[in-house]
């Protein structure tokens, strides 16, 4: 970090990696099911069940950098 750089700065930038990584993540599962076969085979549910955690993994630690930034939301899900 620089002398004139503030560490909200720092936490932005951890926000923008993150996100970054939870898209990538995202594309991957894209990816997955654009290659995805019409009978799935239990090897493709594995590699399904590890691109999901993965995302998941990703998706928390991006919001968890969001809410260093002050950008917490409430619960999103259904009520």
């Amino acid at each position: 970090m620089t002398q004139t750089e503030s560490p909200d700065a720092g936490r932005l930038e951890t926000a923008r990696r993150m996100a970054a990584a939870h898209t990538a993540a995202a594309r991957d599962v894209e990816a997955f099911l654009r290659r995805l076969p019409a009978v799935p085979e239990p090897a493709h549910i594995t590699e399904y069940a590890t691109l999901v955690a993965r995302e998941e993994e990703l998706r928390a630690e991006r919001t968890a950098a969001l809410d260093a930034l002050g950008l917490e939301l409430p619960s999103l899900g259904p009520a």
